[in-house]
């Protein structure tokens, strides 16, 4: 495996000093989004399969291990207070369960039946897409999650750090991140990590821009459950309608604080209900407000 490998560049970095290590470090981490780049047709075909998905009722469903378990428990988490979407739509499982999120388990990603019992606890159905990503690409729990999966007749996503893998058998699509061998031989939370934390963001970034829930690039779904995504939602609110901040925070409350109904109603000089049933019909608020 790749990651596994040794980086010649690298096998003299313990007789730097301190510029020099995070010199080294940086110039291996700068070839990270090219290795993304590469692999942009694949990551569009999985961006198509999830909407699909999403707008059948069905979930996106990310499974890992170890570092690459924290990245899906991450960008998972994040779905919801910056996209506004129903509870469960997307989610996150790793080996080791919440614990391992914050101290690593020993041996919790070799648990391949457990990865598989965690799919069965979801009660993950044919309308989601289980999406696993593993840097070696054969984390037992991971590879459990997907063979699950498959069973289930769900679309299966692997994102890993290597080729032909475990992971990408029981995928129906495979995304390979080559960022090639670690600064240090193994660390795979390095640029492996980084890759997948990229990926990710793209795919869960992308499904929610073409379910509407961004206008230009604003995130007008998003929740304000504290001051400063209030600030946000008026600064928002204000960008788009051109009214002041009294009017703005007004709105906004009469909206119950969601930023597109605000707008809408702000927009078209209509009521709460009529931007909420505006919205309903058309979700994408750019055909709104043409």
């Amino acid at each position: 495996m790749s990651t596994e490998g040794r980086n010649p560049k690298t096998t003299y970095i313990d007789r730097l000093d301190t510029a020099g290590i995070l010199g080294l470090i940086n110039d291996e981490d700068a070839t990270v989004a090219g290795a993304v780049r590469k692999e942009l047709p694949t990551i569009a075909r999985v961006v198509d399969v999830i909407v699909a998905a999403l707008q059948n009722g069905g979930r996106l469903i990310y499974t890992g291990a170890g570092t690459s378990g924290r990245m899906a428990v991450i960008d998972a988490a994040e779905c919801y207070p910056t996209f506004g979407i129903p509870d469960g739509m997307v989610q996150a499982v790793m080996a080791g369960g919440e614990k391992a999120f914050v101290r690593a388990i020993e041996g919790a990603e070799d648990d391949e039946q457990a990865g598989k019992a965690d799919i069965g606890k979801l009660k993950v159905t044919d309308r989601d897409v289980v999406c696993g990503i593993s840097a070696s690409g054969n984390a037992p729990y991971v590879v459990g999650t997907l063979k699950a999966a498959k069973l289930i007749g769900t679309t299966t996503v692997s994102v890993v750090n290597n080729i032909n893998t475990k992971m990408e058998a029981v995928s129906d699509i495979n995304v390979f991140l080559d960022t090639g061998e670690e600064v240090i031989k193994g660390s795979t939370r390095m640029k492996a990590g980084s890759s997948q934390k990229i990926c990710l963001n793209m795919i869960s970034t992308a499904c929610m821009i073409e379910l509407g829930r961004v206008y230009e690039n604003l995130m007008v779904d998003m929740r304000a459950t504290n001051n400063k995504l209030v600030k946000r939602a008026v600064s928002m609110v204000r960008e788009v309608c051109g009214c002041n901040p009294v009017e703005a925070e007004k709105t906004l409350e009469l909206a119950d604080w969601s930023v597109k109904t605000a707008i809408v109603m702000l927009s078209l000089g209509i009521t709460k209900s009529e931007a909420e049933a505006l919205i309903k019909e058309k979700n994408f608020l750019y055909n709104i407000l043409q």
